[in-house]
């Protein structure tokens, strides 16, 4: 199975540059609403995943430093200084459907990149629920 036909194209998805502001990567996640969205850099590599976690563990430890927390305050850091790469690992657009799963099952989404690190966008665990959901059925609608 080609997990390309789960894909959901970098131009679909949201997605944070590791050079926004700290600022403008919460408007972001707000707008949208989600926790967790890839980070890519300049050249659209695959750098990580940020979560509203993130943000906060990194604004309570930058506090001391700030001398009060304001959206002019959080102009101060990128998203580059709050980045965990490696924490959610990517996958090649020519993955196996076993290790796709395997990633799936420990994230809500999983990113895609190409043969030269660069962004194509995600999967989400959803879709592959879904597939699996539809395939059930079918085969159960050929027993009857």
């Amino acid at each position: 199975m080609n997990i390309a036909s789960f894909l959901s194209p970098k131009e679909e998805v949201t997605f944070l540059r590791d050079d926004m502001t700290i600022r403008q990567g919460l408007e972001k996640m707000k707008r949208y609403g989600y926790t967790a969205v890839p980070v890519i850099d300049a050249e659209d590599r695959y750098v990580g995943v940020v979560s509203e976690g993130d943000f906060l563990w990194n604004i309570l430890s930058h506090n001391s430093e700030l001398d009060s927390i304001t959206m002019k305050s959080l102009e101060k850091l990128s998203i580059r200084d709050i980045i965990q790469s490696g924490k959610i690992r990517p996958v090649c657009i020519d993955t196996n459907m076993e290790e796709l799963l395997g990633q799936a099952q420990m994230q809500n989404f999983v990113p895609v990149i190409d043969d030269r690190n660069v962004f194509i966008g995600i999967i989400t665990r959803s879709e592959i629920i879904k597939y699996f959901i539809k395939k059930q059925i079918e085969v159960a609608e050929k027993q009857l």
